[in-house]
């Protein structure tokens, strides 16, 4: 299960948790302008624009989990298991693999209207990465600082949502989500009246009875209510370091403990990263479940004009300093 939100401040953010019970080797992925781009049914691109995000690299080709490029487009794939339906070839469609649909927009689209021109003419292909590793169950959280899509390949075809929250996690789909938002209209992070009974006092005990109900439990669909609540009501300054650090607090409301999501034979699902790119800087934060420190990898430090994979294995392990050690082994 995973959450993904789009966020903006003086500057576009973008991320997202990956919340599952092991790691396929994530890596920080940089993509630079002139590394092939191999496709199923498409033509060979030479020269694209350059991305970063976060990936599994299998056979020198990198399945992005989410990614930016470098124009300040982003997308997410999310599990969507029992709703997702891939397709067989279409005829007068450009057919696009799921594993592919990450680098292909990114690679040519600059914007959301432009990635939304080409979902138009797009049929996603069922066909899998490589024999025994089936197509992975996705929709997808597409955003620039102008707008969100969220796109859902279902049996009846590929379905182009407007997201107004610019929020998504897994099932239902995504229109079910956004009616369901309606139960929950009177939440409010302001104190509210009471409104029980004519000539009932009751007094509120406690700050923050006006979110009452905002439901706090793991499920997709809770987990939807709760950042679209903490995100559309978030408040921050303008700098880089605010900015970030409030994007990281949003989707800390829905970071999965381990424990708390007990998958059966000793398994948990956990939140194994969580992401925050600024996507006008290009600088790709992340975080781990077992490192807190956030780690940023700014892909303009990188010579994107050449043909090679720029990666980084993220940093797992905790450093917690000490404020007062000696002087040289402290903060």
């Amino acid at each position: 299960m995973c959450t993904a939100a789009a966020f903006r401040s003086k500057d576009f953010y973008f991320g997202r948790t990956l919340d599952y019970e092991f790691s396929y080797g994530d890596q920080v992925v940089i993509l630079p302008r002139s590394y092939p781009l191999h496709y199923l049914e498409q033509e060979t691109q030479s020269r694209h624009y350059a991305m970063i995000g976060m990936a599994c690299v299998m056979e020198d080709t990198p399945l992005f989990y989410d990614a930016v490029n470098e124009k300040g487009l982003a997308i997410a794939g999310l599990n969507f298991v029992g709703n997702a339906c891939y397709h067989s070839h279409a005829p007068g469609k450009e057919n696009i693999a799921q594993f592919e649909l990450i680098p292909w927009l990114l690679s040519q689209c600059a914007s959301v209207a432009e990635a939304r021109k080409r979902l138009e003419c797009m049929n996603i292909l069922d066909t899998p990465f490589r024999p025994g590793l089936p197509a992975a169950q996705l929709h997808w959280l597409i955003a620039d600082r102008e707008g969100s899509l969220t796109v859902e390949s279902v049996a009846e075809g590929l379905m182009i949502y407007e997201n107004p929250v610019g929020v998504l996690t897994n099932n239902p789909p995504f229109p079910m989500q956004m009616q369901n938002l309606a139960n929950y209209r009177h939440l409010s992070p302001d104190p509210v009246e009471a409104t029980f009974g004519p000539g009932l006092s009751l007094p509120q005990y406690s700050r923050g009875m006006g979110a009452l109900g905002l439901p706090g439990d793991l499920s997709s669909q809770s987990r939807f209510v709760r950042v679209a609540f903490t995100k559309l009501n978030s408040r921050c300054g303008e700098s880089e370091e605010e900015s970030v650090s409030q994007f990281f607090h949003i989707l800390g409301s829905v970071d999965q403990q381990r424990g708390c999501c007990h998958l059966g034979e000793g398994k948990y699902e956990i939140t194994l990263y969580t992401s925050c790119c600024n996507t006008d800087r290009g600088i790709y934060y992340y975080t781990t479940y077992d490192n807190h420190r956030i780690i940023g990898v700014d892909m303009h430090r990188e010579d994107l004009e050449g043909g090679s994979l720029i990666r980084y294995a993220p940093v797992t392990k905790e450093r917690i300093p000490i404020q007062n050690a000696p002087k040289g082994d402290g903060v």
